[in-house]
């Protein structure tokens, strides 16, 4: 079966509507029965790769999101950051960016956090006087927070394709993901100014510690995660243990997550983990396939073709990342394209975490985008608006973060200096 043909087929799996990790699987092995291969290595490839000690934080960090928006804990921190920073001209709209900057030291997960913080913050919009689309718009955009300040499911997927330490890609995406919330409450204040949109007073003494003694335990989360895990106490995998434990005391504290909740939540759990440890070891599967079929090589000697300048390389894979991200959803795309770009990077000299960081910032921006913009779905049905309108209000707060996105690219020591001091990593 030749390699045009292998692509083909499994393209017509996916347009219909065969799950991905099945497609994958069914045309790896559709490839090695072609030629003639053992089948088995296939049994050795998929529990080799299940049996991945960095892969078990994945359920920790997704029961710790599924607690804290059954916890109070979203209303707690939007509230705090209302009283931190709502006194600027648009308040509430930095209200939205900051507490998704601090959800973000939680969930790890965009979608969390549009469907999570999203509910709280929209609602609180609309009371506050700001027009709906900007609500939603201001919430999709901020929620792309999530995965690249750590802790972060994507960069725990790519860790362990691409064999590339998780605590270095945690501590490389501080920067970015600072640089994201800063960029879009930048555009939030020029947006509030132009549409004369609310403020809050200055907050006093006495509110601001009121609202930081209601956050504060909640808080701790972000601290507790990236304090142990910087200082040495704990490896991420065993941060998300500790995260997710704290995560239920925390809700048990505020009385808001009985008993009787934590079998939907556990369960809610396993079935989003079941997906993904299923869509990573087939996709361990067909990246070792498509190596044999040196699709790697075949891709590095394309683009060498057009340059060996590792600058010039990387804005080409923004664009074909950016154009993935707008028909494909994120950890998919990252199962597939990891085994085929990684080597061809890694020859041209490019930092796996630079790269990695890269690839899973254009990805989340691709949550934004349409046909498939996961973000835009999930927040249109929080606040009860069509898909078209979330989507064409969304799409000027696309600007900050493909800034962003440039910044880490041309100057890929935003991404590498903090792993290279703290851990050593370069």
């Amino acid at each position: 079966m030749g390699m045009t043909l292998f692509f083909t087929l499994w393209f017509v799996f996916l347009v219909f509507g065969m799950p991905i990790f099945f497609s994958l699987g069914l045309i790896s092995l559709a490839y090695l029965m072609s030629h003639h291969e053992i089948l088995l290595s296939v049994p050795q490839r998929l529990t080799m790769t299940a049996d991945s000690f960095p892969l078990l934080a994945a359920p920790f960090f997704i029961l710790m999101g599924n607690l804290m928006n059954t916890s109070g804990v979203t209303r707690r921190i939007f509230n705090f950051a209302n009283c931190l920073v709502g006194h600027i001209r648009g308040g509430l709209g930095h209200a939205n960016v900051v507490a998704s900057m601090i959800f973000a030291g939680m969930s790890g997960a965009a979608v969390a956090d549009a469907a999570g913080l999203g509910t709280i913050e929209i609602e609180a919009m609309k009371e506050g006087g700001y027009d709906v689309d900007f609500a939603c718009a201001i919430t999709a955009a901020s929620s792309t927070i999530g995965p690249i300040i750590p802790p972060s499911l994507p960069m725990i997927i790519y860790g362990v394709l691409a064999n590339t330490s998780v605590g270095g890609l945690f501590i490389g995406g501080i920067v970015p993901g600072v640089l994201m919330g800063f960029s879009l409450m930048l555009y939030v204040y020029l947006f509030a100014r132009n549409k004369n949109y609310p403020r809050r007073t200055f907050p006093t003494i006495k509110n601001f510690l009121a609202a930081l003694q209601e956050a504060f335990l909640s808080l701790l989360t972000p601290v507790i995660l990236l304090g142990g895990i910087f200082s040495g106490v704990f490896t991420p995998t065993e941060a998300a243990a500790v995260a997710a434990f704290y995560a239920l005391l925390l809700g048990m504290y505020y009385r808001e997550i009985k008993i009787s909740d934590l079998p939907d939540i556990i369960l809610n759990t396993i079935e989003t983990n079941a997906v993904i440890i299923a869509l990573v070891m087939t996709a361990s599967l067909f990246g070792w396939v498509i190596t044999r079929a040196q699709v790697p090589q075949m891709m590095g000697k394309l683009l060498i073709d057009i340059s060996d300048n590792p600058l010039v390389i990387l804005l080409i894979l923004d664009l074909f990342l950016l154009f993935v991200g707008c028909f494909m959803e994120a950890i998919a795309a990252q199962m597939i394209l990891i085994p085929i770009l990684l080597p061809v990077v890694l020859r041209l000299g490019i930092s796996p975490i630079h790269f990695g960081l890269v690839m899973i910032l254009n990805l989340m921006i691709g949550t934004l985008t349409p046909p498939i913009g996961v973000v835009l779905y999930v927040t249109a049905k929080v606040a009860d608006i069509s898909f078209e309108r979330v989507t064409k209000a969304t799409f000027p707060f696309l600007v900050p973060l493909l800034i962003v996105l440039l910044l880490i690219t041309l100057f890929p020591a935003l991404t590498t200096f903090l792993p290279s001091v703290i851990l050593g990593i370069e």
